[in-house]
C-alpha cells in the first residue's frame, strides 16, 4: 500500500491526498482515506470505488483541506469486500501515518 501527501501546507488551503494498494485476501477490495489533526480521532474522508482483485489496484485520492497550524495526519486503509456490494467489508491493511505540517 503507498499513501502520499505533500509535506507542508497553508492554513485554510486543500492539500491532495492519493493512496492505493492491493490485497490477495478477499475479491474486491476499496481504499479509504482517513485524516486527524493533534492526536484526535481519525475521521473517514473518502473512499474510492469497489474493484475487483483482478481488475488491478485500488486507488483513491482527496483533496483535504488545512483547517489549523500544526501537524495534520492522513491514512489509507484497505477494505476487503466478499462481493462488489457487501455492507460489511474487512478492515485488511491499514498504511502507516503520513504528516503534512500546516503553517
Amino acid at each position: 500500500m503507498d499513501i502520499t501527501a505533500p509535506r507542508t501546507a497553508k492554513v485554510g488551503g486543500t492539500f491532495v491526498v492519493e493512496a492505493h494498494g492491493n490485497d490477495d485476501a478477499a475479491g474486491y477490495l476499496r481504499v479509504c482515506l482517513e485524516s486527524r489533526s493533534s492526536e484526535k480521532a481519525w475521521h473517514q474522508v473518502t473512499c474510492g470505488a469497489v474493484v475487483d482483485i483482478y481488475g488491478g489496484e485500488a486507488q483513491v485520492a482527496a483533496h483535504v483541506r488545512a483547517e489549523h497550524r500544526g501537524v495534520q495526519e492522513c491514512r489509507a486503509l484497505v477494505y476487503g469486500l466478499t462481493s462488489p456490494n457487501d455492507k460489511h467489508p474487512v478492515r485488511q491493511r491499514t498504511s502507516a501515518p503520513v504528516k503534512v505540517n500546516v503553517r
